[in-house]
């Protein structure tokens, strides 16, 4: 399998960064998480429960799609990418970028999300606002669509198969 950049991708709590690991170590790859990328400002404001604003992503987006671009092994970033004009920012100089989109419904990922600690997204409101701004990829923007239901390692195995045939950009 030739070298892949890929973001792995959906609402907060749905499992990007596990998944994302876990992809990334199979790949031999580097595993960078966005929330990392966060200005303070930008992590204070969720900390408080207020939903971030397109504005307050566009730095942190310029940063993230400046990593994709610079980063020449390969990588596989944890991004929700909730917005098509935030993924297309980030292909942007990156067309060959590929998408994980984790799929799943407010109450399946409000459970798993409930029970984190130490993070500071806050609250099932900034959940239910990530949901709305969510707009999920189309089938022409040929993400890998896998339900968050299936065990981690099914995932994983499932994005492997998809990324090794030759024609990863078929239908969701």
């Amino acid at each position: 399998m030739s070298v892949r950049k890929i973001i792995v991708m959906g609402v907060s709590g749905c499992g990007k960064s596990l998944i994302g690991a876990r992809l990334a170590k199979r790949l031999q790859v580097p595993f960078f998480d966005a929330d990392d990328f966060h200005s303070p400002a930008n992590v204070a404001k969720m900390a408080s429960g207020v939903p971030l604003t397109d504005a307050d992503r566009s730095g942190w987006l310029d940063d993230l799609a400046g990593l994709v671009k610079c980063e020449h092994g390969g990588l596989v970033l944890a991004c929700s990418a909730l917005k098509r004009a935030y993924r297309d920012r980030l292909r942007a100089g990156n067309p060959s970028l590929q998408f994980v989109y984790l799929k799943g419904d407010m109450e399946t990922i409000w459970s798993r999300h409930s029970s984190r600690e130490d993070h500071y997204f806050n609250g099932r409101s900034m959940l239910e606002s990530q949901f709305r701004t969510l707009e999920e990829p189309e089938p022409g923007e040929g993400a890998i669509v896998v339900d968050v239901c299936e065990p981690p390692d099914r995932i994983v195995e499932r994005c492997l198969a998809v990324l090794s045939t030759p024609d990863r950009r078929r239908k969701n």
